[in-house]
């Protein structure tokens, strides 16, 4: 598993989040044997002992011929006992985290354009594209996903940024959502639908809200109040099938 994410400076933390708000596993057997007998008009009859309870156990059966009688003997030899294999069920290893993207230094510089499919929020009836990135210059086109961070339906944090008062504003009405709320996004890999479960005002330095996280979550976050940079608005959220 990767590490946790390491903590920027201080500077870095305002020029990201200054940047975010601009986007708004055998016993052997005897042998046979005969018994002579004298000679007799009268056959011999033998009585074979008892047969005893302790293995191994031998049972003589007495066959006639006229004057001599022969012990046959036969020898039981009790299985050995069994012992049903053992199986130890493989360990589960913990899935590795994702490491975030250093904070770019120049907010406003150029960056690929990385289509990452889909964001709906029915709640605010927001339906647009999500990017790969978190510069102004991509989030100005929509919904930016802050780079080494947890993809949808991925082990750790998906963490988006976007404006709320310029360009198409996705971001407006973040504060309408409440625990319950659906947060959807669409992509390569299929569709996957979190759920909010908080949240919370926060200052501009507040950097562990990419933080990765041992689960399945999600984070959405912008400038509050709208227009402004005093404050970031954050909104949690938990993958529905996990």
């Amino acid at each position: 598993m990767r590490g946790a994410p390491s903590r920027w400076s201080s500077l870095a933390v305002a020029l990201a989040l200054l940047a975010a708000c601009g986007h708004d596993s055998k016993q052997g057997a005897p042998s046979s044997g005969s018994v002579a007998t004298p000679t007799s008009s009268v056959p011999h009859t033998v009585t074979a002992p008892p047969t005893s309870t302790l293995a191994p156990t031998t049972t003589l059966t007495p066959t006639s011929t006229s004057t001599t009688t022969t012990l046959e003997t036969t020898t039981t030899v009790p299985a050995p006992p069994t012992t049903a294999p053992t199986t130890v069920a493989p360990s589960t290893l913990p899935a590795e985290l994702p490491t975030p993207a250093a904070v770019p230094a120049d907010s406003r510089g150029v960056e690929a354009v990385v289509d990452l499919g889909q964001i709906d929020i029915p709640k605010i009836g927001l339906s647009t594209r999500m990017y790969e990135g978190i510069r102004l210059t991509t989030l100005d086109r929509g919904p930016g996903h802050w780079p080494g961070t947890a993809l949808p339906g991925q082990y750790g944090n998906v963490v988006v940024a976007g404006h709320r008062v310029s360009h198409a504003k996705p971001f407006r009405h973040l504060e309408q959502l409440a625990p319950g709320d659906q947060v959807i996004f669409t992509d390569s890999d299929g569709q996957f639908t979190y759920t909010v479960t908080s949240t919370e005002i926060v200052k501009p330095d507040a950097v562990w809200i990419a933080d990765q996280t041992p689960g399945y979550t999600a984070t959405l976050f912008a400038c509050h109040p709208p227009g402004s940079t005093r404050e970031r608005i954050v909104v949690h959220l938990a993958l529905a099938s996990a």
